[in-house]
């Protein structure tokens, strides 16, 4: 891992490849490795693909719980500054996908395309309120939990039954490591509403979910589809929430066939 500061908080990361960037960014659990690691291997023959842990995960400071997604994109931008990543392709994974859309309504000029795999418009933008409500006081309560109860609490929503048992494991450890102010940051700016920004969005947009997601159900990622202008769906079939581990081989081809149709300069 590599490390840099942007604005007083230690940014971990991995980097491999060359060509334009790809930025992933990870879900609410989880760190950048643990959940690109077949992107970081598979697509860096064609791309400089670069997995942060997000401020709150994996070898990252914790931001302030009341961070936001401002905070949070307003962060990335200055990681993308710092690392000379130029325009990147951001791809992001639920929470990922809803940071992806508060970045590019905060800095539009900075994004070539959005990949938003398993994401929201914001809980709040994307889910009955009840439901946002619900979500934001489960994860103070997970929050406090010991890790095993925490990751035995969540990882039966982020697969499918066809998930290989080793990378579930392995993903699970992952959340095993969560920060527990870190953890209670991210879902709070997880259920903000970035709605407004889906009609704003002017890159091309490729949106992958699995129709077994049980978090993000397929209309969630329907209405993504109808309000981002000239947006790509690909569903996936029998796949859960963590699609880029649970289906890596269709996810990359599906990422990869995206990115080189885009015109240069895009």
């Amino acid at each position: 891992m590599e490390r840099v500061e942007v604005d007083g908080l230690e940014v971990a990361y991995e980097r491999a490849g060359a060509g334009p960037a790809l930025m992933l960014l990870h879900g609410y659990v989880g760190d950048g490795p643990a959940t690109w690691r077949r992107q970081l291997d598979e697509l860096s023959d064609d791309f400089t693909v670069v997995a942060w842990d997000a401020p709150g995960a994996g070898g990252s400071s914790d931001p302030p719980e009341r961070f936001g997604l401002a905070g949070y994109a307003d962060c990335l931008a200055g990681f993308v500054a710092r690392l000379g990543l130029g325009r990147p392709h951001l791809a992001g994974l639920s929470f990922g996908g809803i940071l992806a859309l508060a970045f590019c309504g905060r800095h539009p000029a900075v994004p070539r395309s959005l990949v938003l795999a398993s994401a929201y418009a914001g809980w709040a933008g994307s889910l009955p309120a009840d439901a946002v409500d619900q979500r934001l006081r489960q994860a103070m309560v997970l929050a406090d939990l010991p890790p095993d109860e925490f990751a035995g609490t969540l990882l039966p929503t982020m697969f499918g039954e066809s998930t290989p048992a080793a990378a579930v494991a392995a993903f699970g450890a992952a959340m095993r490591a969560f920060h527990p102010t870190g953890f209670r940051a991210m879902a709070r700016a997880s259920a903000e509403n970035v709605r407004d920004v889906l009609a704003r969005v002017e890159v091309p947009t490729l949106l992958l979910h699995g129709d077994r997601d049980i978090r993000a159900p397929l209309p969630v990622a329907e209405d993504l589809h109808r309000s981002i202008p000239g947006a790509r769906l690909v569903r996936l079939p029998g796949v859960g929430h963590v699609v880029n581990i649970e289906a890596p081989e269709a996810f990359n081809a599906a990422v990869r066939g995206f990115l080189h149709e885009l015109p240069e300069g895009a």
